[in-house]
């Protein structure tokens, strides 16, 4: 493999960019984590109460045991050779035990169900979310990427919530009982011990901007490596017709390296914060040795209490400890919180207005007016297009590629928002219509069709989950498709992969023509929907088009001149602007840019 790398061309290593995703520099806020812990509310009544109590019980037992053998047990009970108290106080001890392992118990149980619901809750509310969002959004992201801020990201945080949250408020609580503790039984052996703390603490603070700016480089690069791979295995296809594997495995393994660098860096400065704390114990361990053996000389201390002391001091640094790796979780967990964050404040660019009509029943009427449109604010796609589609007419949109056909067809479905000009259904803005409403009423057949994974029967129904199976199979007897659902073994029980790739290119077209018009739409989009068809497909579904296109308003994207000739007006695009305008026969008598088209076509087909 090293030999077959040495060989590559370092330039392919620049081929694939993933611009979509940055380090995002933000300051540590706790506004920021009151948000994150706002997830914790739906479970105010009922699991976090139970965890929380359960913490009490656990702190309160172990700050009272400590007491009872340094105290009671050696200088009541062992000192004073007092057997009935020592077996008594060997016995509450031990029940104490058992009770903190109990409670101890329910809380990991508790907790570990507080925080498994609270991810369940976060990732449906992003996947929610995202499912809102406009196209615009996806336009700018690979899937890879938004698969990472959905899984992993929301993966990161489990560890805070099952764990860190009502850890560290037990840890905390443990370390204020601690402390008032240590006072009570020597304010000077506790002032000498404490006096190493605040150097930890400074020191600690050093690592904290670098600690959080790694794991947020871990995301960047696990979101990078996620989009390579989502991207490698949907075209596998290409690589391997192409002979790209060892440059495709090469590139892996760069962004690969760089994923296992990032975690090998972020670890490493983790790792940091534990040496830290067992330094600090090390020094606070033989201060009080030193001290402590002093007071001891001088008798104002015990040794009961100093041995109270010393189990006090083991337990003070146990939370220490426990907090700085809390604090680590919790600069992952902001790391992701705020990748989360981002996505969760992006805000659809094509929304409902407040008073967004709901159209009961449309009729399909399209007007165009000046409209104008750019995906990207600076290269424009229409140019002051006004057309008009009366409700049944069947229109076709032809022109080269980039002339801006599809982007008709997205400001109808309003996938997009036009740039400037009005888009009208039935005299409607159709940015006054409710977005369901409208896309209710609107069926799309595209030219490279999505078939998910199930049946063939709930791939069709997918355009109306409610209809009925015989409703199913005569809108794919409609278009002819069940022809070849028939020969298949399980007919339409049949199981079709991600992608359909069981199918063939046609079949999959036939199944998302089903589909489009089982949903019965006022208005249908084609979209070069048959250019992927076969002589014989084509001549059944022009025949079921025929039947299946009236009393509709259709807009028919193609090149194809059997699929455009019939079209009751055509217009004729050219860099977003309509040269041209009529029937067939009317455009062909013209002989301009569709006459160029048609005839480009004839020799096309002839040669």
């Amino acid at each position: 493999m090293e030999a077959e790398r040495r060989k590559i061309n370092p330039n392919v290593l620049h081929r694939f960019h993933y611009s979509q995703d940055q380090v995002i520099e933000k300051p540590f806020n706790w506004k920021q984590m009151v948000r994150l812990l706002g997830y914790m509310k739906p479970y105010a009544k009922n699991l976090l109460p139970l965890a929380v109590a359960a913490v009490f019980l656990t702190m309160a037992v172990r700050l009272v045991i400590p007491i009872l053998i340094g105290v009671y047990t050696i200088e009541k009970a062992i000192v004073e050779k007092n057997r009935e108290m020592l077996i008594l106080l060997v016995a509450v001890i031990f029940v104490l035990y058992l009770l903190s392992y109990a409670a101890n118990v329910y809380r990991i149980r508790w907790m570990n169900r507080l925080g498994q619901n609270i991810i369940y809750d976060l990732r449906t509310h992003l996947f929610t979310h995202v499912q809102s969002l406009s196209h615009r959004f996806f336009d700018s992201r690979s899937a890879g990427s938004i698969l990472v801020r959905i899984m992993n990201d929301t993966n990161s945080l489990q560890e805070l919530f099952t764990n860190g949250v009502i850890n560290s408020l037990m840890d905390f609580l443990m370390l204020l009982g601690i402390i008032g503790i240590l006072l009570s039984l020597s304010p000077e052996l506790t002032l000498a011990v404490m006096i190493v703390v605040p150097l930890m603490f400074f020191i600690s603070t050093k690592l904290r901007r670098n600690i959080r700016r790694s794991w947020q480089i871990v995301r960047l690069k696990q979101s990078k490596l996620n989009s390579h791979l989502n991207e490698s295995l949907q075209g596998i296809r290409i690589t391997q017709a192409f002979t790209q594997e060892v440059e495709n495995i090469a590139f892996f393994d760069g962004i690969n390296t760089e994923n296992f660098e990032s975690w090998r860096q972020a670890t490493k400065k983790n790792a940091m914060f534990r040496p830290l704390v067992e330094m600090t114990n090390a020094l606070g361990t033989a201060v009080l040795l030193w001290y402590g053996a002093h007071l001891l000389k001088t008798g104002e201390v015990t040794i009961g209490v100093f041995v109270s002391f010393a189990f006090y001091l083991g337990m003070f640094w146990e939370p220490i400890s426990r907090l700085g790796q809390v604090y680590n979780q919790l600069l992952i967990g902001m790391a992701s919180s705020e990748r989360i964050f981002e996505y969760l404040d992006e805000k659809p660019i094509v929304s409902d207005k407040k008073d967004s009509v709901e159209l009961k029943k449309m009729n399909g009427h399209i007007r165009f007016e000046n409209v104008t449109f750019s995906y990207d604010q600076k290269r424009p796609a229409l140019n002051g297009i006004n057309l008009e589609i009366l409700p049944g007419q069947t229109v076709a949109l032809v022109g080269h590629t980039g002339s801006g056909k599809t982007t008709i067809a997205n400001l109808i479905s309003r996938f997009y928002d036009a740039t400037g000009g009005v888009v009208r259904i039935d005299g409607y803005d159709i940015r006054d219509i409710a977005l369901k409403s409208l896309r209710r009423n609107i069926g799309i057949v595209l030219q490279e069709t999505f078939i998910f994974s199930g049946t063939i029967l709930e791939n069709i129904r997918f355009g109306r989950p409610d209809a009925t199976d015989e409703e199913v199979k005569a809108a794919a007897k409609a278009v002819g498709a069940d022809l070849f659902i028939n020969k298949l073994p399980k007919g339409y029980e049949t199981e079709v992969e991600e992608r359909g790739n069981v199918l063939s290119v046609g079949e999959r077209q036939l199944l998302s023509f089903a589909r489009a018009l089982l949903s019965d739409p006022k208005i249908l989009i084609l979209d070069e929907a048959t250019a992927s068809i076969d002589t014989e497909s084509e001549v059944r579904i022009q025949e079921a088009l025929k039947t299946l296109l009236k009393g509709r308003t259709s807009v028919i994207i193609a090149h194809r001149l059997s699929t455009i000739r019939d079209a009751d007006k055509i217009f004729v695009l050219n860099h977003g602007n309509i040269i041209e305008e009529g029937n067939h026969d009317q455009l062909m008598a013209q002989k301009g840019e569709y006459y160029k088209l048609i005839q480009a076509q004839y020799k096309m087909l002839q040669a």
